[in-house]
């Protein structure tokens, strides 16, 4: 029975039946944000919804029956299990708020497709190295902070007057969002020379740190992709491997056969 049920979910039909049903909920769930689809077919989109939990909830089981040891090693069936299983808890009282995190559901496409599957695991490859250059811009963030919060607290307390609200108008800059006329022109029209001050704190975070974090994770990605290339390529030497001793066997019998 587990060989058939192991043949039923690996089949290209059923990934892509999954798949379409992610999709196909997603837009209910979208449809249940509308009033007015809500006072006229919100009952059936409820009914349709709970429908497709239950289908969530047996293809989960079908591949947990299929290969119970992969199931519990792969953490994006924990995370399927868990999308799911938040669905499944009743959301009433002061568990209404799940109600909002069924969307989440979603996110399992990303689990089902190989190719959102390869990002995500770029980027989770990519913390450790992103966590050296997250400390870094703190500290940069933490030595602007302090002279900004001296420098210009007094005149302008709203934008420097703590070390956080200093914290928060640097990052502002940082983006880039209405850094010239909104901040750093009416500083400079009180504080002429701060121009040297806010400069290179852009180049520093903007157009450095910032890009950083794209050169690690694009490294990270690569990494993956070429792993990934080379366990295929690994697999098709074994599967041609064993294809060429199975030739190998049928020839020997073969020619036992002739000489006999």
């Amino acid at each position: 029975m587990r060989e058939h049920v192991r043949a039923l979910v690996e089949h290209p039909y059923f990934e892509r039946f999954v798949i379409g049903l992610i999709v196909f909920n997603a837009m209910i769930l979208g449809m249940e944000t509308s009033a007015a689809l809500t006072t006229w077919a919100g009952g059936m989109l409820s009914a349709i919804d709970r429908i497709i939990v239950g289908i969530f909830v047996i293809e989960l089981a079908l591949r947990l029956i299929a290969d119970p040891r992969a199931f519990i090693r792969d953490p994006w069936r924990w995370f399927d299990t868990g999308v799911v299983a938040i669905s499944v808890v009743p959301a009433t009282g002061a568990l209404s708020v799940l109600r909002a995190f069924r969307v989440l559901r979603v996110l399992r496409l990303v689990a089902n497709v190989p190719a959102m599957r390869r990002v995500v695991t770029g980027l989770l490859e990519a913390l450790p190295g992103m966590g050296s250059i997250v400390l870094l811009l703190g500290l940069i963030f933490y030595v602007f902070a302090v002279i900004c919060t001296k420098a210009f607290g007094a005149a302008f307390p709203e934008w420097f007057g703590t070390l956080a609200a200093s914290g928060y108008t640097l990052f502002q800059i940082m983006t880039l969002e209405s850094w010239s006329m909104g901040i750093v022109r009416p500083v400079m029209q009180e504080f002429p020379w701060a121009w040297a001050l806010f400069l290179p704190f852009i180049l520093a975070t903007a157009f450095t740190v910032l890009n950083l974090f794209i050169g690690v994770i694009v490294d990270a990605m690569q990494s993956e992709h070429a792993a990934e290339a080379a366990a295929e390529r690994e697999s098709l030497t074994t599967d041609n491997g064993r294809i060429l001793a199975e030739l190998a066997e049928i020839r020997a019998l073969l020619q036992k056969q002739r000489a006999d």
